[in-house]
């Protein structure tokens, strides 16, 4: 149960009057302790949590509304830290931790404060994260997977499938997220250049780098084939190689076993093919989608704002409603002037300068002529049909070979392989690849035998030596 003890009103310091200084404290208190900029070690001392509260209230705009937190009004920041503090304490952001030796109280975060936190750090826009990379991870992963058969791989390939499409979904918001800034902007400002400039700031900085990348680099398109072949090169390995991974991931991740008929093995494998599907068929034609409706608003709108600031000084409805208020004299008196100031014709020479001669594009000669093919030889048709002759007679099919096992069976259910006939050069072949019964080909097509190895077999007329097997049909769908 999450709202339970101290998380009863967990989210309570992020809804009252206060709640961007909070969310302001809490970022830069991660970064204090997680990232590269960490000082003070994991935990820190009341002192030093102030001065970082103190230092994000410095920044933290203060929002309009009412005081739902019955906080009243605090006279600097050091009182509003210590506040904020106090709140997180309670409602299970922090925790205080006392030294017995040292009786000093560090307050580090709890692990569901950590959690919830990394969202609020990872949506500040300065922070960089690399969104772009998730296919090629999700393969390179498998690849692990398949030569060094560490699980770990596979399940960091589970994960990764799943964050391409979470990207996808992210960039797709973000982008109608920005369609509607633009449409805002220009509503509230009407200013052509900003709009502009916001509009390119957006592909150079945004698109270039990670859109781009997407439909390019990290295409899932682009290595959607290549997953699926390393998958099927997994699916394809020794059955003990599996069996071994199968009991490391039912060690390592108990939570994904459904039943324990089920594989786990085969359900991530299952998963992160359909992940993919979902993403080159569904995920990654709605980002293009929602990539030209983005272009496509944002060159209307601006070519709207391109043409109103273009007739701010040429005011036509302006100048009809002069004229129509003047006296029908005046009115055209003005109309003729402006008719004969309009009516004037001018010339002007070419620049020679500025005249270019282009060479003609030779263009290329295509050869469309179709040669004609003289009827074959009578050779080579019958060293065709000698090459096809001779691959029939040695060519052994897997229904051919079970009749032979079932004609030798008779009523019997057990027969030695030194006792099968072999009459014809059919029933040699088929002797020849008995073995193959035991495969997993025929155990499908309803034909399974069992095989025990014997002595081998020496002494005979067509083989000098050949392996013994005492062959047993357990089940025959067909007979």
């Amino acid at each position: 149960m999450f709202f339970a003890d101290e998380r009863q009103q967990f989210f309570r310091p992020l809804t009252g009057k206060y709640r961007e200084q909070v969310v302001e404290c809490l970022q830069l208190l991660h970064e204090r302790l997680y990232s590269a900029n960490a000082d003070y070690g994991e935990a820190l001392r009341r002192e030093q949590v102030l001065d970082i509260f103190s230092e994000a209230l410095e920044r933290a705009p203060q929002l309009d509304g009412d005081d739902d937190d019955g906080s009243g009004r605090f006279r600097n920041n050091r009182e509003l830290a210590g506040w904020i503090l106090n709140q997180l304490v309670e409602h299970g952001w922090l925790k205080r931790e006392r030294d017995s030796a040292t009786f000093t109280s560090t307050y580090p975060f709890t692990r569901t404060g950590r959690l919830f936190t990394q969202p609020l750090v990872e949506s500040d826009a300065r922070s960089v994260r690399t969104r772009h990379r998730n296919t090629r991870n999700t393969l390179n992963a498998l690849n692990a997977f398949l030569d060094r058969g560490d699980v770990y791989d596979l399940i960091d390939a589970y994960e990764y499938s799943e964050r391409i499409v979470a990207d996808f979904t992210d960039i797709i918001a973000e982008l109608e997220e920005r369609k509607r800034e633009l449409v805002r902007e220009v509503e509230a400002q009407k200013l052509v250049q900003q709009a502009s400039d916001q509009f390119f700031e957006f592909m150079e900085r945004r698109f270039q780098p990670d859109v781009a990348i997407r439909l390019s680099a990290d295409s899932v398109e682009k290595h959607r084939d290549r997953i699926q072949e390393v998958i099927d090169r997994i699916r394809r390995k020794p059955k003990a190689w599996k069996a071994e991974a199968e009991r490391n991931l039912r060690h390592l991740a108990p939570d994904l076993l459904v039943d324990e008929k089920s594989s786990v093995l085969w359900q991530l494998l299952d998963t992160i093919e359909l992940r993919m599907r979902n993403a080159a068929d569904i995920m990654l034609p709605a980002l293009r989608r929602t990539l030209q409706g983005f272009t496509r608003r944002a060159d209307l709108i601006i070519r709207q704002l391109s043409y109103l600031h273009s007739q701010q000084h040429s005011d036509i409805v302006g100048i009809c409603r002069e004229l129509a208020a003047l006296p029908p004299d005046e009115s055209a008196r003005r109309l003729a002037a402006a008719g004969e100031a309009m009516s004037g014709v001018r010339t002007a020479l070419i620049d020679p300068g500025q005249v270019r001669l282009r060479d003609r594009r030779e263009r290329p000669l295509v050869r469309t002529a179709i040669a004609s093919l003289d009827a074959p030889a009578p050779e080579t048709l019958r060293e065709l049909a000698i090459q096809q002759l001779l691959e029939q007679a040695f060519n052994i099919n897997g229904s051919a070979l079970r009749g032979y096992l079932r004609a030798a069976l008779g009523a019997r259910r057990t027969v030695d392989t030194r006792d099968l006939p072999a009459a014809s050069a059919a029933d040699l072949l088929a002797l020849s690849h008995i073995i193959e019964l035991g495969g997993a080909d025929h155990a499908a097509a309803g034909f399974r035998v069992r095989i025990k190895e014997t002595e081998p077999v020496t002494g005979e007329h067509f083989f000098a030596r050949r392996d013994g097997f005492l062959l047993e049909l357990e089940q025959d769908n067909d007979a």
